[in-house]
């Protein structure tokens, strides 16, 4: 059966808000070429209302058909053959709803119009909101509207239902008659009682297994008062037995013995430890003094053999120089002024060195114990500690977030970009020779090179020359004007000159916070415990005692020498020296300028003079030194003294290793958390005797044992009832799915045909290829050269091709039965490169012989060469 669209008229439907129509359509392929948003689709929806959408529906779909804005009817008018007998159907929705339909057999209206058009097309009463193309029949899988071809998709039931008759004579069975309808219903009926649609237990099977776990739970609860007071006879007599071994542990007094042992063993170690301490000290100390001692001695033997050293250079120089002796007197005298000055500036030095030492003597003989001298020259260190520490901590505080230097970074590429545009822009005048009379902007003009960002006037005699650069050099000066400013902005908020600056100050910043832990550690080091004087470990009890020491001095006389001054004074001749060692120099440089000859000779006689006088002030100065006199046998006793320290540091610490006060002090918590444990243990075993006793006697006389023996009867009852309803559950359930089986099977035979007429077609696209349908008749896999490709993993044109031919193989096996079949397709292939195009044409073209095809296309240089009958859309 032919079914062909002859003309269609629209009236405020969608777009079209004022009347319209497409006539001329003919049988066989009909192209419709017109640009996007002509109304193409708009056509194929109203086509579906006017065959599909009930009349009388205001549903969403129906909603949509009026123009945004109207409140107007939409109207539909299609005139159409089915077999060569002319139709027509006019068809008004929303206000006043309307159908007619005028046909052989006469006209009809409404309803009955609805169920002739549902007759003719094979299609039911559609009761959607939004429109359901299943419900179209035949033409609702051959009519495509836009991308509904991009995917291969199934027939839907109706289609099915219609292909399965028309190959029921090639199957030659199918199974679906009146006989399995009614076992099927029976069958339903009674796989109802014990299963839901879904497959879960329901009805009959629930309430037996809720009669089998209440009886199960009842059993259980049973059994279980039965099993807790047989339990408690046990634990009864368990926790007697445990109470008279505990009773046994506490009259025992070993453990009393054994602690008292270790206590006494606790103070053993405990005076090792502060032995232990006692030899350290001693042992630093003593190294101390013999480093001190030998450092002394070494001093000493190299200012003696500089001493030697610089004499014999001296009288060298001196004998070198006496040839020229006459010539240099001037100079000589000056240099030796200078020289006297130097030695006098020297012995002062001495003397101020040799005051400090008297005034240190003094110091170290106050007669304050040593380890209060240690603890006030450890206050001091941990002052300056402390100072140091504010002082990193201040200058970490400074360092500049990334994101300034960032900023930095960027105002300064900025700067360099605006520099770089305004060297490339700007105009440059080179100006050479005579400048008389030449004046610019009012300015004489100078020679020399002048770069120009601006607009300027030069005066030449009577003339003027306008020299007006690109206009870019003007926005570029200012763009480096603006970026210098916000560098300058950026640079001030932080008080900082560049971006290196900014740099140094973070390295600064870095160096500080890393020399924060270091400090930190120092702080720790100077403030160790002393138990001597009762000093504990940290600043703030190093603080505490220095203070209390300052107070206990208030009421001293002792004159303490004034170390300040006197170190000021050694300084102020260290300054001194100094500068009469700067005279000295600048009248060696004098002399050398004068007598270049007598240059070389003056500055080694003036080396071999400062050599010998310094060689000479060390030795001095050290053997000045009370211990000198006495060094060799100090050196002696500090050997023996540190040697004999380090003995006894041995000795100490291999006592003190040999009684660990940790490990006696764990001994000692064992034993008392045993004696705890084994106190509290006792308390609850007497509370669990009385609470079994009270249990024993309130459950022994209830007959827990009858209850028992009956519930486990009930149980017994409900499980066999459970297995007796799931057999005849699980029977149900094997017979319908093996009726579905079978007719699944049946329902299989029909994809043979199917993916042969199919594959007549896609052979010509995708050559040496086979095909694989599902049950409800979807094209799955593609095989070429022996792989299988889902179609869903295929390219979007691909898809788009196989969805077209699957559609044409339905279509003929829908004309086989005598259906009413047509193909529109709207905006088609339009992912197919240009071979598979045509060939797609070909098939289009060939099919076009059976059926009325349409084409809705916006693609003119696609389908301009495709013979056909070719309409075209007005303006609507």
């Amino acid at each position: 059966m032919t079914l062909v669209i002859r003309r269609i008229a629209v009236d405020g439907f969608r777009k079209f808000r004022a009347p319209f129509a497409v006539e001329g359509l003919t049988e066989g392929l009909n192209i419709v070429i017109e640009p996007n948003e002509t109304g193409k689709s708009t056509l194929l929806e109203a086509l579906r209302a006017a065959f599909f959408v009930r009349h009388n529906t205001r549903n969403q779909l129906a909603q949509s058909y009026a123009p945004y804005g109207e409140a107007v009817a939409p109207e539909i008018k299609v005139g159409f053959d089915v077999d060569g007998a002319p139709w027509s159907i006019t068809k008004r929705f929303l206000r006043s709803p309307a159908l007619e339909i005028t046909s052989p057999q006469g006209r009809a209206q409404g309803d009955d119009a609805e169920a002739r058009l549902n007759a003719l097309l094979g299609s039911v009463r559609d009761t959607s909101r939004g429109g359901d193309v299943s419900t179209y029949g035949a033409l609702g899988l051959l009519w495509v509207a836009q991308t509904e071809a991009l995917a291969v998709a199934n027939p839907g039931q109706i289609v099915r239902d219609t292909i399965a008759s028309t190959l029921e004579a090639e199957v030659g069975s199918i199974m679906g008659g009146e006989a399995y309808r009614r076992v099927r219903q029976r069958v339903d009926a009674q796989f109802n009682l014990y299963w839901s649609p879904t497959g879960q237990k329901r009805g009959r099977q629930n309430e037996a297994r809720e009669r089998a776990e209440a009886a199960e739970t009842a059993a259980r609860e049973a059994n279980e008062r039965l099993a807790a007071l047989e339990r408690s006879f046990a634990e009864l007599d368990a926790a007697r037995g445990r109470l008279k071994i505990i009773q046994r542990e506490i009259a025992d007094d070993t453990d009393v013995q054994t602690r008292k042992d270790l206590v006494g063993s606790l103070e053993i170690a405990r005076a090792a430890e502060q032995i232990l301490s006692t030899r350290k000290a001693e042992q630093e100390a003593a190294t101390a003094k013999l480093k001190g001692l030998e450092d002394l001695k070494e001093r000493h033997e190299t200012a003696v053999v500089a001493r030697e050293t610089a004499a014999t250079a001296l009288t060298s120089a001196r004998g070198s120089r006496a040839a020229v002796a006459e010539a240099l007197a001037s100079a000589r005298d000056k240099a030796a002024a200078a020289r006297a000055d130097l030695e006098a500036s020297r012995t002062e030095r001495q003397a101020a060195r040799a005051a400090l030492v008297v005034g240190e003597q003094k110091l170290r003989q106050t007669r304050r114990q040593a380890a209060t001298a240690a603890a006030r020259r450890r206050h001091d260190e941990l002052l300056e500690l402390e100072q140091q520490y504010r002082d990193a901590k201040t200058l970490a505080a400074t360092a500049i977030g990334q994101d300034s230097i960032a900023e930095f970074e960027a105002n300064d590429r900025a700067v360099g970009q605006a520099q770089a545009v305004v060297a490339t822009g700007a105009t440059r005048l080179t100006l050479s020779g005579s400048t008389d009379g030449i004046i610019i902007d009012g300015e004489p003009m100078k020679a020399g090179e002048r770069t120009l960002t601006r607009e300027a006037r030069i005066t030449i005699g009577g003339a003027e020359l306008i020299v007006s650069p690109p206009p870019a050099a003007a926005s570029a000066e200012e763009t480096l004007t603006s970026a210098l400013r916000k560098r300058k902005v950026a640079l001030d908020e932080l008080g900082i000159a560049d971006l290196a600056a900014a740099r140094a100050r973070n390295e600064a910043a870095r160096d500080a916070a890393a020399e924060l832990r270091t400090i930190a550690a120092r702080i720790e080091a100077v403030t160790p415990a002393d138990e001597f004087i009762q000093l504990a470990a940290g600043a703030e009890a190093l603080k505490l005692l220095v203070t209390e020491l300052q107070d206990e001095l208030g009421d001293s006389d002792a004159a303490l020498p004034d170390i300040a001054g006197l170190t000021q004074a050694l300084d102020a001749a260290d300054t001194k020296l100094a500068r009469a060692d700067g005279t000295h120099d600048s009248a060696i440089e004098a002399l050398r300028r004068v007598e270049g000859e007598d240059a070389p000779l003056a500055t080694l006689e003036a080396g071999a003079v400062s050599d010998q006088a310094s060689a000479v002030s060390v030795v001095e100065a050290i053997e000045a030194r009370p211990e000198w006199a006495t060094i060799e046998a100090a050196l002696a006793r500090a050997r023996e003294t540190a040697a004999e320290a380090a003995v006894k540091l041995d000795d100490a610490t291999r006592d003190a290793s040999a009684h660990d006060v940790a490990a006696i002090k764990r001994r000692i918590d064992i034993i008392d958390a045993r004696v705890r444990t084994t106190a509290e243990t006792r308390t609850k075993l007497e509370t669990n005797i009385a609470r079994l006793e009270g249990t024993i006697e309130s459950e022994g006389g209830l007959g827990l044992a009858d209850r028992a023996a009956a519930a486990q009867d009930e149980k017994e009852a409900a499980d066999a009832a459970l297995q007796r309803v799931t057999e005849e559950a699980d029977t149900l359930k094997l017979l319908r799915e093996t009726l579905e089986t079978a007719r699944n099977e049946t329902s299989a035979k029909f994809v043979g045909p199917v993916a042969k007429r199919a594959k007549r077609y896609i052979a010509q696209l995708l050559p040496d290829c086979d095909l694989t349908f599902s049950d409800d008749l979807t094209l799955e896999t593609v095989v070429r050269g022996g792989v299988d490709e889902n179609c869903a993993t295929l390219s979007r044109g691909t898809q788009e091709q196989l969805a077209v031919l699957t559609r044409i193989a339905f279509a003929d096996l829908l004309l086989e039965q005598g259906k009413p079949v047509s193909l529109i397709l709207d905006d088609p292939l339009v992912y197919s490169d240009d071979g598979r195009l045509d060939t797609m044409i070909e098939i289009l073209t060939e099919a076009a012989t059976r059926m009325q095809i349409i084409l809705l296309t916006c693609r003119d240089r696609a389908f301009r060469h495709v013979p056909g009958n070719r309409l075209v859309m007005a303006a609507p």
